[in-house]
């Protein structure tokens, strides 16, 4: 396992694909590879619904930006965030001055399909609709924070081995 110079973070909406692919690119790069959902779960000892239910959407944010530093402070690799961690500007800060900021696009009618509103607190009611209405929030927000955006419509695979080839993610091995 190697270290990248840099942590490559992958942004974008939930079901876009960021912990799928980034298990295929952290493996194809030979680094590290960390859930941010999966890092507050463990930290905090419950379940992201268990977290929105005690402290709603503000509460868990600041579990996210915890993790957020937590990851930071370890070894370079790719980091899966969650959909809404552009929400706050000091995690946008965070990730662009520290490492490569990738915004998975995927058309926002696949993702709708592919998601699951079961285990998705913030997607209660009409999961299409508030889908929608979440994305129209934080389409700009990606933008801003992104260094790069990256279509994810391909195979997790595929997807993995297009982005591990662009001189932006190369140079995150390189150290240029």
């Amino acid at each position: 396992m190697r270290e990248l110079c840099r942590p490559l973070f992958l942004v974008g909406m939930m079901g876009c694909g960021k912990s799928t692919m980034g298990r295929h690119l952290a493996t194809l790069l030979r680094c590290p590879f960390l859930d941010l959902d999966e890092e507050i779960v463990r930290f905090e000892g419950r379940t992201i619904p268990e977290i929105f239910a005690s402290g709603g959407d503000a509460g868990f944010r600041v579990c996210e930006t915890a993790a957020l530093r937590r990851a930071l402070a370890g070894t370079p690799g790719v980091i899966a965030t969650g959909g809404g961690i552009i929400t706050r500007e000091e995690n946008i800060a965070l990730m662009r001055e520290s490492g490569l900021v990738v915004w998975l696009c995927r058309p926002l009618e696949d993702i709708i399909g592919d998601v699951r509103q079961d285990t998705r607190p913030n997607l209660a009611g009409d999961k299409a609709e508030r889908m929608r209405t979440l994305y129209a929030a934080r389409e700009a927000l990606y933008g801003k924070a992104a260094h790069m955006r990256f279509d994810n419509r391909a195979s997790a695979a595929q997807s993995a081995r297009l982005l591990a080839q662009q001189q932006a993610v190369q140079a995150l091995i390189s150290g240029v």
